[in-house]
């Protein structure tokens, strides 16, 4: 698989491709990721903290922040993988947002109201209020089942539960193909790394717990695995507990396979902070989506959506992720991440 060309226009909203060195032709599909940047809609709900989002504390044009917010990411959202495939992302992994209501938003904004996403969603027990959550394509994605899954952790001083944010399993056939999808949002790193790293190493740990379970069922089972973990791909979260490879030829039956371990070697990344860059969003996979049978979908590559108008050009924050929020205020922005994706593909009659 040497490089790509494209050769025949959409159908059924797949792009067919032709890779030269095989002389066949594929279907591909983006799957992708996005931390929304604190998505909150613009009413107080008195069960959650959300006094403290950046929305609620706009003193003035709350609604005005609100529609623009929703519409700068239903702009990115829409052009992510839209360079090779011609569309929008097939199935979409999302955090931080308040509730499905604001995504019922964002999928109705006009750039994304032909692709009919719908929605996967469950409240979490997070103290901020904020969920993760899926979006796909209807016509492309057929969920078959969905679950959230519990994080218990505590903490360390006073053992007092920490609520944060569950584990989507999402299980269904990507054109025929039955797949299954985690979506994560890890414990931050508040209170610094080191310290908070206990938490993130419990996420890991449900998180392979969850990909045992379905690979107890079949050792082939095709899983997805995408988040804002708040750890890059060297830490131990990823590394030891996940057993993430960075090289397809060392990932065993049941192994898992992460791409953006050689983007970070790389020197890039999807959040900044105090000019040093951080990959913390990321999505992997387990081996049978990297193998090298067409016959069903397999991995092709991996992408950080990084276009220029995500980043700041001046100020603070320049070079940084163009956020939504800064200095108290909507600043116009989009996120303080990049959206991460990967490309699928199939080979077709």
């Amino acid at each position: 698989m040497k490089f790509i060309k494209f050769s025949i226009p959409i159908l059924f909203l797949s792009l067919f491709i032709n890779l030269n060195a095989q002389d066949k032709k594929f279907k591909i599909h983006t799957v992708a990721f996005y931390n929304l940047e604190n998505l909150f809609d613009t009413i107080n709900d008195p069960t959650k903290f959300d006094e403290y989002s950046p929305m609620m504390e706009l003193k003035t044009n709350r609604g005005e922040a609100y529609k623009k917010k929703i519409s700068n990411m239903a702009r990115v959202i829409s052009e992510i993988g839209k360079d090779i495939t011609h569309n929008t992302p097939a199935i979409l992994g999302v955090c931080e947002i308040e509730n499905k209501e604001v995504l019922e938003d964002l999928v109705n904004d006009s750039a994304l109201l032909k692709k009919q996403y719908a929605i996967i969603h469950y409240d979490s027990p997070d103290i901020r209020g904020i969920d993760v959550a899926l979006l796909y394509q209807k016509n492309l994605f057929t969920p078959i089942s969905s679950s959230s899954h519990i994080l218990k952790i505590y903490d360390d001083e006073n053992k007092k539960r920490i609520y944060t944010r569950d584990q989507l399993l999402v299980s269904g056939k990507l054109d025929g193909d039955l797949i299954h999808l985690i979506v994560n949002h890890w414990p931050s790193r508040r209170g610094g790394e080191s310290k908070s790293r206990p938490k993130r190493v419990a996420a890991a740990k449900l998180n392979k717990r969850i990909v045992d379970s379905l690979q107890a069922i079949n050792p082939y089972a095709k899983v997805i695995i995408m988040g804002d973990l708040n750890d890059n791909p060297n830490n131990a979260s990823v590394k030891t507990v996940l057993k993430a490879k960075n090289e397809k030829r060392k990932v065993g039956l049941k192994g898992i396979y992460n791409p953006f371990t050689n983007f970070y070697k790389k020197g890039l990344g999807t959040t900044a902070y105090r000019d040093s860059w951080s990959l913390f969003d990321q999505i992997m996979i387990t081996k049978p989506l990297v193998e090298k049978e067409y016959a069903s979908f397999r991995y092709y590559k991996a992408g950080i959506f990084n276009k220029r108008y995500l980043i700041h050009k001046t100020g603070t924050y320049k070079g940084y992720p163009y956020r939504s929020w800064s200095d108290g205020g909507f600043s116009n922005g989009f996120s303080d991440h990049f959206p991460v994706y990967m490309y699928l593909i199939k080979a077709v009659n």
